[in-house]
């Protein structure tokens, strides 16, 4: 073995070598789901017994260039002994980075209302999104893709194409404060005229590391509801979270 053979051994080792410290030296990357439970409650008694209760969790994981979203959230209310209130709702959502903020989305949605009569509806939509910010304090994003909808409305099934708008913001006020917010706007393919709308608007506040006051707005709206339900559905929501 010459020289110069020799000599290039010992650089790449020493470089292999070089790599594997810094490697060493360098943090893992936080690849951990984060969850957040949030439950409230309000109970009324005297000239209206009411009782309202709710219900969410929310998780989420982030590694290399894939991001996953799950949600559940249930809600169960009534007035002098009559259910006013009670819906089911969950969602996936995962996220395939084609960049720093260009992605593509496959998307999963599930509710059931039992007011509005919506016995179920489930959403299968891919599309694609942007994030027209993305730092650590600050992430607002938009998306765009079509939407298969099963359904059972009023007690008839359906089943149809829609198109799917949203857009979602994140702001980190400070290292307590949070104010977040979503909508989308659903409309069906063959008729824009019949179309889901839902916003989402709420501030998060920590009381500690593990434990939050949330507060937040529902809204959904129908354009053409179940026969004799109205169109717009508005839930005010506080409660206490609970970060694991």
């Amino acid at each position: 073995m010459n020289k110069s053979t020799t000599g290039l051994i010992a650089l790449a080792l020493g470089t292999i070598g070089m790599n594997l410290a810094v490697a060493e030296d360098k943090p893992a990357e936080d690849v951990r789901w984060k969850s957040k439970a949030t439950a409230g409650l309000t109970l009324q008694k005297g000239n209206s017994d009411t009782i309202l209760a709710t219900a969410q969790i929310l998780s989420e994981r982030k590694w290399q260039m894939n991001e996953i979203s799950l949600g559940a959230d249930g809600s169960y209310g009534e007035n002098n002994g009559a259910q006013n209130v009670g819906s089911a709702g969950a969602f996936g959502q995962y996220n395939r980075l084609f960049s720093e903020r260009l992605f593509g989305y496959f998307r999963a949605d599930f509710l059931h209302d039992a007011i509005a009569d919506i016995d179920y509806r489930v959403t299968l939509s891919p599309g694609a999104g942007y994030y027209f910010i993305k730092n650590k304090e600050m992430q607002l994003r938009g998306e765009f893709g079509p939407g298969l909808v099963f359904e059972k409305l009023g007690g008839e099934k359906s089943t149809y194409m829609t198109l799917r708008f949203a857009e979602d913001y994140n702001w980190q006020i400070n290292e307590r404060a949070r104010i977040y917010q979503s909508a989308d706007f659903q409309p069906r393919v063959e008729d824009f005229g019949d179309y889901v709308f839902n916003f989402k608007v709420g501030v998060s506040t920590e009381i500690t590391k593990a434990v939050s006051l949330e507060t937040y707005l529902l809204d959904t709206f129908r354009s053409k509801p179940a026969a004799n339900r109205e169109k717009n559905d508005v839930k005010l929501v506080a409660g206490l979270g609970y970060k694991f």
